[in-house]
């Protein structure tokens, strides 16, 4: 008889995982408190298929996003996803960040990232407006349509029980082992718990009784567009060379399938778990976030960041300069605002980022708790390895 999981979510990590048990033999029962898939982080990103070009070497995200981009373009492909396999540039706007760009390129061959450093005239004729003393080009960098993946992981899962709008209120052992989850529908029951909700990671580990090792802290991501008639400013992907004392790659442009072309993202503290707007405020999130040592220690941190961030949050202007230094002749009139995600960033009580994927266990329970991007880029390698420590407590 075929064991049953139950999976707690239904953005791209946990319908992959899904896939991933399914086809080693399981049963599972998806559950996705909203009423369509990937309606959160899945469904607010850039939608960029990672290379791999900014992780330790050795490191899960490293491994998971170098084999993620090959394994989720072919998916794509086997499966009708719009996909296109693009490239960006990375680009070094200024001689003192030359040696950042140097690293950069030294962990691109170390984690076996096609890339090379290419001149300012050559960084030009792949984006004739960039600004650039130097670039590095990433050849394996795409453009992908995350939903459109989802849709295809849901119809893979076909017989399987998927449920919407079936969100966990409570979690417990069941009276034969496994486990018992409560939903508003009835008590769901199998042999393993995989936790997989994102924003809600750490709340559901706590809702199964664990003490997890980070707590959930989420950031908006705000972006804009470029107006339609000044799209052709940019080709593929431009960003910057990423400051390593910062958590965030900073804003960057992406030119997305439909040929828009998305700035961003700026990053702020989210005032909700969904806190897609500065009115998306739960006081009882506040609170726990307040309570946490972490925040404080975090807040000391990158203060003086911190506050840059919330006051380009407020400004066009601002946002339009910081895209100026990758192309100058983006002003704050080219921008239109767009639509904001929220990033799941795990944070321990010492007020670290969690910098590298991160999974808990329990007896039954398997509990992805950091998985931010390159997540998406990630999500079928990152189901194997889930998949693996889940057959483990099948045993």
């Amino acid at each position: 008889m075929a064991s049953r999981v139950v999976v707690v979510g239904g953005g791209i990590i946990g319908l992959a995982a899904a896939r991933e048990l399914v086809s080693r033999g399981n049963d599972v029962v998806v559950l996705e408190k909203e009423t369509g898939w990937a309606a959160h982080q899945t469904g607010h990103n850039s939608n960029v298929v990672h290379a791999g070009l900014y992780y330790k070497p050795g490191s899960l995200k490293a491994r998971m996003s170098v084999a993620g981009n090959a394994s989720m373009i072919a998916f794509a492909r086997d499966n009708d996803v719009p996909v296109d396999v693009c490239g960006k540039l990375v680009v070094a706007t200024a001689n003192e960040e030359l040696p950042r760009l140097a690293v950069l390129a030294e962990r691109a061959e170390a984690n076996g990232v096609p890339a090379r450093r290419v001149s300012a005239t050559e960084a030009r004729e792949f984006e004739p407006e960039v600004s650039a003393v130097e670039a590095l080009h990433v050849t394996s960098t795409a453009i992908i349509d995350y939903p459109a993946v989802c849709a295809a992981l849901v119809r893979s899962l076909d017989g399987q029980d998927l449920r919407l709008s079936s969100p966990a209120l409570g979690i417990r052992p069941g009276a034969q082992g496994g486990v018992e989850v409560a939903t508003p529908q009835g008590v769901v029951r199998g042999d393993v718990l995989v936790n997989c909700a994102g924003l809600h990671a750490d709340a559901i580990a706590r809702l199964a009784g664990l003490s997890p090792s980070a707590r959930i802290v989420p950031f908006r991501g705000e972006y804009y567009e470029l107006r339609e008639d000044r799209r052709y400013l940019v080709r593929g992907l431009i960003y910057p060379v990423p400051d390593p004392d910062l958590p965030f790659l900073g804003v960057h442009l992406t030119r997305m399938l439909d040929g828009s072309v998305h700035a961003g993202p700026n990053a702020v503290l989210a005032l909700s778990r969904e806190g897609y707007r500065w009115r998306d405020v739960s006081p009882a999130h506040l609170a726990d976030v307040a309570r946490f040592p972490g925040t404080w220690r975090l807040a000391k941190r990158f203060a003086r960041t911190g506050v840059e961030e919330v006051l380009r949050s407020f400004s066009r202007r601002r946002f339009a300069a910081s895209l100026a230094r990758l192309v100058p002749a983006v002003g704050e009139h080219d921008l239109v605002r767009a639509e904001s995600g929220v990033r799941a960033q795990a944070m321990l009580p010492s007020g670290a980022l969690v910098d590298d994927f991160l999974i808990d266990q329990a007896p039954g329970q398997v509990h992805v708790l950091n998985a931010p991007s390159p997540g998406a880029t990630g999500a079928l390698e990152i189901a194997k390895h889930v998949a693996d420590l889940a057959v483990t407590h099948l045993r």
